[in-house]
């Protein structure tokens, strides 16, 4: 009993803010905080343990980068049976592509936790993928390959991943919708607004107008995510129209 109080003094209200954040993003309250810390930690603090061993969020990222790697070719691998492998890679090569990985680590904020002595503003893109694939790997180590698997599916592969796009049927349905207004001449307007509600995430909503009248709408955790839902959805009304 004393040991469990213990532990529970020794948590500072900082950690029980940052573990209420992590647990917002993962989606499950984690065992132990000491993997995600270190996956916000920058090689610039220059950390180490009472051993000496280093402390920062490269061998996350390393790890992390292989789990998504291996549980985007699970779910391609399953969900698409005529794909070949050339196919599979590079599609899988699209989902975990630096550039994407950048995009998702932007829209979980994952920037706000990072622990370093370089200003923020220094840093380049690419360190929101970097911590992405760490908190990845974190989350591996504290539950296991499916908490890992079932944290990339909410993160990864159920907002961003569109099966028909990768197959590569429609690449961008927003520019199906504008090119096809311009032909009929028709009026289109995407109206972008913040949509945050209770969400510890920034999310936008967006209303999409043919001649001033909605058609669609769509919210997403960026404006442009936003948009193609709501295009995906106009599309689909009109899709008997636009195939003439």
């Amino acid at each position: 009993m004393n040991f469990i109080k213990n532990i529970l003094k020794s948590r500072t209200e900082k950690d029980e803010i940052f573990l209420v954040s992590i647990k917002n993003i993962i989606g499950y309250k984690p065992s132990s905080l000491r993997y995600f810390k270190k996956a916000f930690t920058h090689s610039s603090v220059k950390k180490k343990t009472s051993t000496g061993k280093v402390v920062n969020y490269e061998r996350l990222e390393f790890l992390g980068d292989a789990l998504l790697s291996s549980a985007i070719a699970i779910y391609l691998f399953n969900e698409i049976p005529q794909g070949t492998e050339g196919d599979l890679t590079q599609m899988r090569s699209k989902i975990v592509s630096r550039e994407h990985l950048n995009e998702i680590g932007k829209d979980l904020a994952l920037i706000n936790f990072i622990v370093s002595n370089v200003p923020k503003k220094n840093f380049g893109d690419n360190i929101h993928g970097n911590m992405f694939e760490a908190l990845v790997g974190a989350v591996y180590l504290d539950k296991g390959f499916n908490a890992c698997e079932k944290f990339i599916h909410k993160t990864v592969i159920e907002p961003y991943v569109d099966i028909e796009r990768l197959e590569g049927k429609i690449t961008s349905y927003k520019s199906v919708l504008i090119e096809w207004s311009q032909k009929v001449k028709k009026q289109i307007n995407y109206d972008v607004y913040e949509d945050t509600g209770n969400d510890v995430i920034k999310h936008f909503s967006v209303k999409l107008f043919i001649n001033n009248e909605i058609l669609a709408k769509g919210r997403a955790t960026s404006k442009k995510k936003a948009e193609e839902i709501a295009s995906k959805r106009a599309y689909y009304k009109l899709q008997d129209i636009i195939s003439l």
